[in-house]
């Protein structure tokens, strides 16, 4: 079976640097709008089988939440759908803002 891989902030910034990974940000929406990760698509049950069918299966799956707990059934899920390279993100988003850029709608 499949399974997800836990990945730091650090690492995660890195292969974003370097255009290889996509963020999947599953927080609500208030805390999505309010702060993420540029360029990160937010995840949410209304459009999770189109996040399916649009992404490619071998393009590598960073999940974020709020602090690293709730992405990693979410990774899960998503390396059963058929992600062959998909992580959790160790500190979640709180961890993020406090050492990464993010874009704001403050």
């Amino acid at each position: 079976m499949t399974t997800f891989k836990h990945i730091s902030c650090a690492d995660t910034a890195a292969k974003l640097a370097e255009k290889g990974c996509v963020i999947a940000d599953i927080r609500d929406e208030n805390a999505y709008n309010a702060a993420h990760i540029a360029e990160s698509y937010h995840l949410t049950n209304g459009n999770l089988s189109q996040f399916v069918q649009n992404v490619e299966e071998d393009t590598p799956v960073v999940v974020v939440c709020y602090h690293g707990r709730s992405s990693q059934g979410a990774a899960q899920y998503l390396a059963e759908q058929g992600f062959e390279d998909v992580y959790s993100m160790d500190g979640g988003f709180e961890l993020w803002r406090q050492q990464y850029e993010f874009t704001s709608a403050e």
